[in-house]
């Protein structure tokens, strides 16, 4: 089973701007990545624009689903539009004291 959060639905935030009302912001787990991939496609259907979120062991997951989607499934119809990578505290005392996420942007072209 594919787990894909959705944490918001009309509006995508990114550096402190709010995308059109056509976006979705989804958060990506450590999960199988084809699966991922058609899901994220079904959302490219629905949505112009989706943001992929994903932090620590998650971020190689989240850059192949979108390589696969904008490179393969996509290619010529699809663009990332930006890439944010950054770090965040995190309030677990046994592990480290920060990880890092990153945030792709997908658009469809057409």
């Amino acid at each position: 089973m594919v787990v894909i959060e959705l944490l918001i639905e009309d509006k995508t935030q990114l550096n402190g701007n709010f995308s059109n009302s056509d976006g979705k912001l989804v958060t990506i787990h450590q999960q199988d990545i084809v699966p991922c991939a058609l899901d994220l496609l079904t959302d490219l259907v629905k949505h112009k624009t989706v943001t992929l979120v994903a932090s620590g062991q998650s971020i190689p997951t989240a850059v192949a689903v979108a390589n696969i989607v904008t490179e393969n499934m996509m290619k010529g119809n699809s663009k990332i539009l930006d890439i944010i990578v950054d770090s965040e505290e995190t309030n677990d005392k046994s592990g480290p004291p920060m990880v890092s996420i990153i945030k792709i942007t997908i658009t469809k072209t057409n």
